[in-house]
């Protein structure tokens, strides 16, 4: 059995003969109304706002004739307008009957169709055989019916393109074209035929082509379609910037670093499309149910129709037809079927808005059970951006040279402390050296082999507590200032002090508070030096910090967070944090992440703000929450009317409320639907702030 992607019902692959080839994967549909909405979804909305444009005026019309003061003089009229709605109106229904019937499952499509066909063609049978049927007709409620429920299926379509939106816009703003400089040439090529490393001229006001590094000149580009942060953003040389964001006034030459499939935006459309046909847990106990809900329905509805043709010995005929109507209408699960993907694909669009990504919708339930969050420092609480701002040796007369080779070897590395080193020396107008067999070592630093010295950056081991002793001087002064310390080896002896600043990174107190609110407390966890550590925890707001943890030591940590009970959510980026990410319960990675912490993270965050960590929490337990409120309602829903419409009000107020029952039953049905539609869609103004309370209780943490 394989699953519907878009409607969720499970279809016979063996015998379904609709089907779509996408991305090396064949999906089966079970209906051709899914088909035609998941490869063309603008084609099915319009379609099926065509049909509502033709069900409600001819339906109208059939109720007000069929109330006139001489209402048999229309009813060849009425025929003629309920023919046009059963046939071309509810012709998805029948699609989607038939697709169900073939396929031996049940569905919404096969509740729909039985119930207006009942009074759709027993009413017509009345009109054209009046000597063997009594004169009833039904088509007022046919219609009615057919109108309610095509309305609430564009407002549940309507909601899931509007969601669908980001991917959509995202795959559309990639420029066709992009002007290439090759051999000091300009030249506009197609943008599918940038290669790596081709200087791209972005000129003010055009979106950048290719993800890449800004080589030459500056400017202000809009990001905000990738990352959710509307402020435009100051791009210099060393820069990177991303394909499909807005240049702003000045001319950038950006070397491009990702294309085609590598580009940011095609990944983040593979995230969306992956996370789109992806189902939660509570979504597989939802169709389990739905899938034996409507066989139940259809028993009940035919049950009751004959006990009461039973009770009256059948003197009503049009009685049974009634009240098999009403059953089947009034359960329809139109309700129960969106309840858990409205709310996923609502939560899921307000999450890309700003920049959220989630890798599986699984990861939304593993998000609503997170009780702590432990985050590495830089990139996620810090900007993420080093700078070098201080060297000291007790030999002076070595920190260029030791910088010179220090950056050589960083040159190959990813690491925010490495892009510093390297930017330094760029900005001192060095050419640098060639460095050769280069090895990082997580959690260590990286070395390499330059113009035959084996060169070192970083600060581990006895060898640099031993540094400690010797340079006391500059490291008392760098950690008094809160600075992040590295050490330059040259064959084994050090030679420089390398200190670092980096910026708390706008947001971070504030998530941290929101985050306390909800009552999520937040852990550091980093590698860097217990004073540069506390100097950040102290700013943001946190209280408790482990500090020069090793990858394999923030593993362990974990563990014993998880062994207390605790479910543990873990932000980082860099290709350190990747194996703490793939143990956490939930991974989230920054958007500033390597490659390799974006495939262990279930959450992908477009930008280094950690409001967005914040958000992302809070949008899964709303999310959650609201799934688990439509269940809850649409069960209810049928538990309460589903006795009403076999009878149980005959007692008191006859047959005659089978008048109004089947046209009250579809318009429930419809109100049932949007509401749970309301409910979903108030996902779209979760935010998330710094209340008074969070801000009391950062401004009493131990100083």
């Amino acid at each position: 059995m394989a699953t519907d992607p878009v409607c969720g019902m499970y279809v016979n692959e063996r015998t379904s003969t609709l089907s779509l080839v996408r991305d090396n994967r064949t999906y089966y549909f079970c209906s051709q109304t899914c088909l035609t909405e998941f490869s063309a979804p603008e084609a099915g909305l319009t379609q099926l706002r065509d049909r509502l444009l033709v069900a409600w005026p001819l339906a109208l019309a059939v109720v007000v004739l069929t109330y006139a003061w001489h209402p048999t003089d229309w009813t060849w009229v009425t025929l003629a307008a309920a023919t046009v709605v059963q046939v071309y109106c509810a012709g998805p229904f029948y699609r989607g009957a038939w697709d169900a019937i073939r396929n031996r499952t049940g569905n919404m499509d096969l509740l729909i169709g039985s119930g207006t066909s009942a009074a759709y063609l027993y009413s017509a049978a009345a009109l054209l055989l009046p000597a063997r049927l009594p004169a009833a007709y039904y088509f007022d409620a046919s219609t009615l019916i057919v109108a309610l429920i095509l309305t609430g299926n564009y407002l549940e379509h309507l909601t899931r393109h509007r969601a669908g939106g980001a991917l959509r816009r995202l795959r559309e703003e990639l420029p066709a074209s992009a002007t290439v400089i090759r051999d000091g040439r300009e030249s506009v090529l197609p943008t599918v035929e940038v290669r790596v490393r081709d200087l791209v001229r972005v000129r003010p006001g055009e979106r950048m082509p290719v993800d890449g590094i800004v080589r030459r000149g500056r400017s202000s580009v809009e990001e905000a379609l990738v990352t959710g942060e509307n402020l435009p953003q100051e791009k210099g040389p060393g820069d990177q910037v991303i394909g499909g964001t807005i240049n702003g006034e000045g001319e950038l030459d950006v070397e491009a670093t990702r294309v085609g499939a590598d580009s940011t935006i095609e990944q983040v459309g593979a995230l969306l499309s992956e996370a789109e046909l992806s189902r939660v847990p509570l979504q597989h106990t939802a169709d389990r149910i739905a899938s034996g809900f409507v066989p139940l329905v259809l028993g009940l509805a035919i049950a009751a129709a004959l006990g009461w043709g039973v009770a009256t010995r059948f003197s009503d005929a049009p009685l049974v037809v009634l009240v098999f109507v009403t059953v089947v209408i009034t359960a329809c699960p139109c309700a129960f079927g969106i309840a858990t993907p409205a709310a996923l694909l609502v939560g899921t669009g307000r999450a890309a808005e700003d920049g959220i990504w989630f890798k599986d919708r699984d990861a939304i339930e593993r998000g609503d059970k997170v009780t702590l969050v432990l985050t590495d420092k830089t990139g996620t609480l810090t900007v993420g951006r080093p700078r070098l701002v201080e060297l000291w040796s007790p030999d002076s007369t070595s920190l260029v040279p030791a910088l010179r080779l220090g950056a050589s070897v960083e040159r190959g590395s990813e690491h925010p402390l490495a892009r510093a080193v390297v930017q330094a020396a760029v900005d001192r107008g060095w050419t640098l050296p060639t460095a050769e067999a280069i090895r990082a070592v997580p959690g260590t630093g990286v070395e390499g082999v330059v113009e035959g010295h084996h060169v070192m950056v970083g600060w581990t081991g006895a060898a640099a507590k031993d540094a400690l002793a010797e340079w006391s001087p500059g490291v008392s002064r760098f950690q008094s200032a809160g600075r992040t310390l590295s050490l330059v080896w040259v064959d084994g002896q050090p030679r420089a002090l390398l200190g670092f600043e980096d910026a708390v990174a706008v947001g971070a107190a504030e998530g941290v508070a929101s985050l306390a609110a909800d009552g999520i407390p937040v852990v550091m966890v980093t590698g860097d030096r217990p004073e540069a550590a506390t100097q950040v925890a102290r700013q943001v707001g946190i209280a408790q910090v482990f500090a020069e943890v090793t990858p394999a030591g923030k593993i362990e940590l974990l563990r014993q967070f998880q062994a207390q009970g605790k479910v543990v959510a873990f932000v980082g980026d860099g290709l350190n944090d990747a194996p703490v990410l793939a143990a956490a319960d939930l991974g989230i990675a920054v958007g500033t992440a390597a490659d390799v912490a974006r495939e262990a993270g279930g959450i992908v965050l477009g930008r280094n703000d950690f409001r967005a960590v914040a958000l992302a929490l809070r949008l899964c337990r709303k999310t959650v929450r609201r799934v688990r409120q439509n269940l809850a309602w649409a069960l209810g829903y049928n538990l309460i009317l589903l006795p009403i419409a076999a009878g149980a009000l005959v007692p008191l107020f006859g047959f005659r409320v089978y008048d109004v029952l089947p046209i009250l039953g579809a318009a429930a049905m419809g109100l049932s639907s949007t509401t749970v539609l309301l409910n979903s869609l108030s996902l779209r103004w979760v935010t998330v702030g710094a209340p008074p309370e969070a801000v009391i209780v950062r401004a009493a943490l131990p100083s």
